[in-house]
């Protein structure tokens, strides 16, 4: 398939050339030319009339199978495009799309791209039927009145019923979901820019072989695998990678899986060390901004500056201080910027920040566990170390265990005859000595 791809620039709007022939190459195209133009929306073709013909020129020249352009395309303006050019015409969105369906493998994933180009698709069909009425042109896809009417209702229709499947799947994990805090597990959540590294570092962390190319949207099905955090319980998530302007059809279409992030415990957000600031400081800020429509700027975050094996030190150690000055103005909950590459497994910044985050999640309360002398203490204790945190430890006739844990973890403590009470106040308990 080969393509002539537009981008049209403005004062509000300034769109990145290189992601956008990236974005074409992803989805399989050949791209022939790059028409750019720097100007306030027109109403009818979104470009000026003038760099108009001279894409119709590049039309009647390359013979391209499609045109596709880098900013949202009004329906009545894909239209007028079409009838201009006489060959398709799709915007960015429905580029991304194309790449969601090579890429979705899940039964979850391939509902979730068919629910998006659904939603996609409705104004399109209400803007032929309006056309219609018009006597503009023939239909829907050479479909007349009636029958784009009656496609209407079944892509209202067939949206409902993947709907209630859905549901039936975020159901199923949030079972899941349940189980695992039961069991004590940590849950951390990698979140970020498509191609940023999350998949390499999920098998850096986990010893997995999850899917890895230099490519955009490699993953969309949410991978969930156990890692060593110490001597925590803990799982690791990747998700689908953020774009720019991500729109609300694709959000609400993979909730379910971007539900992940906002059920997790700890976010790390990656982004890649090796871009310049100016693409790193894009790609932060559109990713804050999908992550504060998630409703997920509560958790507590880590910023990990992935690729460090691709520029110097001191390149990272700059770019590290010019994302903090700007985490001080947008995102004061980040816990902690590291420097890792996921590539060469040098996380060790990264598990330092998980494993100090961990005694400050909401999930903990301070507890005294009192284990008689019948136990074995040194078990329970190691047993509270996977499933909390060791504040102090005290030996004598009983050992006394001062630790935060986990509330829905006490049964698991009290099978083991202890007595575990509850304090009020973290500060009840004594600082952490070096207890054996």
């Amino acid at each position: 398939m080969r393509a002539i791809g537009v981008i049209r620039n403005s004062r509000r709007e300034r769109l990145s050339r290189d992601e956008f022939e990236e974005l074409l190459r992803s989805a399989g195209y050949e791209v022939l030319e790059i028409l750019e133009q720097n100007r306030e929306e027109h109403p009818r073709y979104n470009i000026g009339r003038g760099k108009l013909e001279e894409l119709k020129r590049l039309v009647e020249e390359l013979r391209p199978d499609k045109v596709v352009f880098a900013n949202r395309l009004t329906p009545s303006q894909a239209y007028n495009l079409w009838k201009e050019l006489r060959v398709e015409v799709i915007d960015r969105w429905q580029l991304v799309l194309e790449i969601f369906e090579k890429r979705a493998h899940s039964r979850e994933a391939k509902l979730q791209v068919e629910l998006a180009s659904l939603q996609y698709e409705v104004p399109l069909v209400k803007e032929a039927i309006r056309r219609i009425k018009l006597g503009d042109r023939a239909g829907f896809k050479g479909m007349g009145e009636y029958q784009t009417q009656q496609y209407l209702k079944h892509i209202r229709y067939r949206m409902g019923k993947i709907r209630e499947e859905l549901e039936k799947v975020r159901a199923d994990r949030e079972v899941k979901r349940k189980r695992r805090e039961e069991m004590g597990f940590i849950l951390v959540a990698l979140a970020g820019y498509t191609n940023a590294g999350k998949s390499t570092l999920l098998n850096a962390l986990a010893g997995e072989e999850v899917e890895v190319k230099q490519q955009m949207f490699t993953t969309l099905d949410t991978t969930t695998r156990r890692f060593k955090l110490g001597q925590k319980r803990a799982l690791v998530t990747d998700t689908v990678g953020f774009i720019d302007n991500l729109p609300p059809f694709i959000v609400e279409a993979f909730h379910s899986t971007l539900e992940e992030i906002t059920r997790a415990d700890i976010i790390v957000l990656v982004l890649d060390v090796s871009e310049p600031w100016a693409e790193i400081r894009r790609k932060f800020l559109a990713s804050f901004r999908i992550l504060r429509e998630l409703k997920a700027l509560d958790k507590p975050m880590i910023i990990a500056l992935n690729k460090i094996d691709l520029v110097e030190e001191e390149d990272a150690r700059e770019k590290a201080r010019l994302l903090g000055n700007l985490l001080e103005e947008v995102a004061p909950n980040v816990r902690a910027i590291v420097k890792i590459s996921a590539k060469e497994g040098r996380l060790e910044e990264l598990y330092s920040a998980l494993e100090e985050s961990i005694p400050e999640l909401p999930k903990y309360r301070a507890f005294r566990v009192v284990i008689p002398p019948t136990e074995d203490a040194r078990k329970i204790i190691s047993i509270i170390e996977a499933i909390g945190e060791v504040l102090n430890v005290q030996y004598g006739e009983s050992t006394v265990v001062h630790a935060l844990l986990q509330a829905g973890m006490i049964k698991e403590l009290t099978k083991m005859n202890v007595r575990i009470e509850h304090l009020n106040e973290p500060e009840e308990v004594e600082q952490p000595e070096n207890g054996g």
